[in-house]
């Protein structure tokens, strides 16, 4: 990805090196986060509990949100309350007129949506914050139940993320990469090297045989493989321009590719599924002990990682947001074809306007049977070997989409800036060796 690009330049390269290390520094600031308790928590009941939860719910939750749930740290919601507003105030500005045209305003609609964004979240945080102060308290994992239990528990975990989503702000601003998705990047890599040493600790007690552990690890690269060559995939639509005559110049015409890449909408099907899936089943394993017979433990038997229901309704959310997504937010057929005929292209053989939209709607519904289906079976395969194969560990599709996502957002950028910098450097060279003809440079004596 970076084969064009000088990496030695990084050490030349100030303004990037200090937004790298910007970027790390609030890294850490978030890590250290997840390790500040919320009050009033029994913290000998909390590890206890998790160790039975661990290869269900509670390892899948502590994967997203960095161990903070398992720790309930001040940031157990993790990033996922902002990332579940922001998904759902961009599909209303698909279908909602007054938000579509706020999107069209520039700059400041967009300011307006990132607002709405923020009142979303605090709505979405709050929600879930009492639904998991309640859970603690319905699980026996608070030392002082009660009201006062609810609102501080409550204000902490809001304020928590809140404070993340500043974090992933300032890093996106001032930083290199996405901080949100860095953010949701670092709290599962941070979980991976634990994860990791209990699964070795599994075979060496003979819990997990050799052949799975071989078989799990060549499952790792041969899944990350597949996602690396399935983002980078493209369907490339030829497009024609004509000749045109400009003033008493006359352009020939020009020919281009309109790329539609296999999976338009990335990784967020996938995390929208995800988070629609794991407040009611966190909330009913906190508060299982509590709600047995109840509708939460119904919930629990049957939307359990693994189970045919969650399989099911996970495989249908994917599918179903990969082209609501697709149609609604990354992909519109009808402005990608008012553009082209704006910019007087046309796909060869098709005539402009509604006809190039309604082949552009076709070309990407069959592109998005294999985009859609490869986001299931990358989400589905980890979760039925590691339910057939006991692993001792949480791994999921999931989390590999958005590693593998990340990372080759976050290379594209620093590539991008050490780019930008050589070509700075080449003017800079060129402006001083202009300047340096010029003084060398002897006047003629003037004639008389």
């Amino acid at each position: 990805m970076a084969a064009n690009t000088s990496w030695a330049a990084l050490g030349k390269a100030t303004d990037l090196r200090n937004r790298i290390l910007f970027t790390l520094g609030l890294l850490v600031v978030y890590r250290l986060g997840t390790y500040l308790p919320v009050p009033g928590i029994d913290g000998h009941a909390l590890r206890q509990f998790m160790e039975q939860a661990g290869q269900g719910i509670g390892g899948m939750v502590s994967m997203f949100t960095g161990g903070a749930l398992g720790r309930m740290g001040i940031f157990a919601l993790g990033i996922m309350p902002y990332i579940s507003a922001s998904i759902i105030v961009q599909l209303l500005a698909a279908m909602v007129p007054s938000l579509e045209q706020l999107k069209k305003e520039g700059e400041a609609g967009r300011k307006k949506l990132n607002q709405y964004t923020r009142y979303g979240t605090v709505v979405l945080a709050t929600a879930q914050a009492y639904g998991l102060a309640v859970s603690l308290e319905a699980g026996d994992l608070a030392t002082d139940p009660g009201m006062f239990f609810r609102i501080s528990c409550m204000i902490t975990i809001v304020g928590g993320t809140m404070f993340l989503m500043w974090l992933g702000e300032q890093i996106t601003a001032r930083g290199i990469g996405n901080g949100i998705s860095l953010i949701i990047f670092v709290g599962i890599i941070a979980e991976v090297p634990a994860a990791l040493a209990q699964f070795f600790a599994s075979g060496r007690s003979g819990a997990v045989s050799p052949a799975v552990i071989i078989g799990a690890m060549l499952m790792v690269v041969a899944i990350i493989t597949f996602v690396v060559f399935m983002e980078r995939a493209l369907r490339k639509i030829h497009i024609q321009y004509p000749r045109r005559q400009v003033g008493m110049k006359v352009y020939d015409g020009g020919s281009s590719h309109l790329p539609v890449k296999v999976n338009p909408a990335g990784v967020i099907p996938a995390i929208f599924a995800s988070s629609l899936l794991l407040l009611p089943v966190t909330i009913s394993t906190f508060s299982q002990g509590a709600a047995s017979g109840s509708v939460m433990s119904w919930l629990l038997a049957n939307f359990g990682p693994g189970q045919p229901l969650y399989l099911l309704f996970f495989v249908a959310m994917i599918v179903f947001f990969a082209y609501f997504y697709t149609f609604n937010v990354a992909f519109k057929p009808d402005d990608v074809a008012d553009n082209l005929k704006n910019q007087n292209g046309f796909v060869p053989g098709i005539r402009p306007g509604k006809k190039t939209a309604e082949y552009l709607e076709y070309v990407v519904n069959r592109v998005l049977v294999l985009g859609s289906a490869y986001l299931a079976a990358v989400c589905l395969f980890p979760e039925i070997l590691r339910n057939q194969f006991s692993i001792p560990f949480y791994f999921g599709g999931t989390s590999v989409l958005i590693v593998v996502s990340v990372t080759m957002d976050t290379i594209q950028q620093v590539q991008s800036h050490l780019l930008a910098h050589q070509y700075e450097g080449l003017i800079e060279k060129s402006q001083l060796r202009g300047r340096s003809k010029k003084r060398t440079t002897k006047r003629s004596p003037a004639r008389r």
